[in-house]
Order: structure tokens, then C-alpha cells, then sequence
């Protein structure tokens, strides 16, 4: 993988080589601006390389790419959210997106949303959550999807210390299972359950 640049200015990250099996979970940890946002920007695909390549699954990271959107599952960007649904119907509709509307789909959603801890809160809005539950409801709407690969950036944002530690057994196990995890964050609990860290500038 090259440095990830932006705009025709210097390198935002320095170029770390690195591969990886098919799942695992990584954490890249670093100090504030040091790039970790931009490296998952780049394995997203919204952010071009300056140089050398970033490949996934043998291809390049590309979002105009139908078979990269549906192998990466990202919390980089704000999840969009509808304020007049509740957070069962939500989770529910971006799982009937990916997989169709089947009861196994009804399932997988409440499955996600019982991970989490969700489920006492499934029938409210978004308007009506904390910032902590809030932040777990995006991760319900990023993990209920397939995917190979699973980005998230500071996933532990809003939490308290016990639902750090859900979340990080909630990834561990997603990576036992086959998903390959990269994880920026600060949080000690998330990376201690990482199977490496990368360590950015």
C-alpha cells in the first residue's frame, strides 16, 4: 500500500507495507492527525493514493465498484439516518437491502440489535438515544450487513467502559468468523483484542 495523499499535496500518511489474511482484527494506533482516519479512507476507497497500490481481495479499493461496496462495510462517515423510523425498522431495511426481505433478514436484524444491546431501545427514534446509544446504533447499521472487510474509526466514541468491552468481543468475534477488522483507535480494551496493531507515524 502507498501513501495516501489528497489534493496534489504532501503525503497524509506515510506509505506502511503491510498484508493480511483474510479476517483478523487490526488495530492502527497513533497519536491525533496522524492519518488513521485517512488510512481507513483509503481502504474505503474516498481517498486516492499518491503511491503505490491498496488492494482488497486482489482489487483495488474502489467505490464506483458494485463487488468493493458490497465486500467493505465502513463506520468512517457519518451514518445517514432516518429520523421517523425506529431503530428495529432501520436495521431491518439495511439488512432486506443486502440480503432481501425474508424472515432469515428479519432475524439477522434482531440478532444485531441484541449484540449490541439494542433491543430494549428497538422501538424508539434516533432523536430519542444518547450519544452512546446512538454510536452503537450506527454500528448495528454497519455490522448487519455482509461484508469481507469491516472499517471502523474510533468505534469506542461515546461509550462507557462496559459497552467498550461488548463491542470488543462483538469484533473478535465477527474476526474469528472469517471478517477481516481494521480498527483505529485509542481505546486500550479494543486493542487488546487485536490480533496486530500498525503504528502510524
Amino acid at each position: 500500500m502507498g501513501a495516501a495523499g489528497g489534493r496534489g499535496g504532501p503525503p497524509l500518511v506515510a506509505p506502511p507495507r503491510c498484508a493480511g489474511p483474510g479476517g483478523g482484527l487490526g488495530c492502527p494506533t497513533a497519536s491525533n492527525g496522524s492519518g488513521k482516519t485517512t488510512l481507513l479512507r483509503a481502504f474505503l476507497g474516498s481517498r486516492r493514493l499518491t503511491d503505490g497500490a491498496l488492494l482488497l481481495r486482489g482489487e483495488p479499493a474502489d467505490l464506483t465498484r458494485p463487488r468493493h461496496r458490497r465486500l467493505v462495510a465502513s463506520l468512517v462517515e457519518p451514518v445517514p439516518v432516518a429520523r421517523d423510523m425506529t431503530l428495529r425498522e432501520q436495521v431491518t431495511l439495511v439488512a432486506a437491502s443486502w440480503y432481501g426481505n425474508t424472515a432469515a433478514t428479519g432475524e439477522r436484524a434482531e440478532e444485531t440489535l441484541a449484540s449490541l444491546g439494542l433491543t430494549p431501545l428497538a422501538e424508539r427514534f434516533p432523536s430519542q438515544l444518547s450519544s452512546g446509544q446512538l454510536q452503537l446504533f450506527h454500528l448495528a447499521l454497519t455490522l448487519v450487513r455482509p461484508a469481507g472487510i469491516v472499517l471502523l474509526d474510533e468505534p469506542e466514541r461515546h461509550l462507557d467502559t462496559d459497552r467498550v468491552a461488548l463491542v470488543a468481543g462483538l469484533l473478535a468475534e465477527r474476526a474469528a468468523q472469517g471478517t477481516a477488522l481494521l480498527v483505529a483507535t485509542h481505546d486500550a480494551t479494543l486493542v487488546e483484542a487485536c490480533d496486530g496493531v500498525m503504528e502510524l507515524g
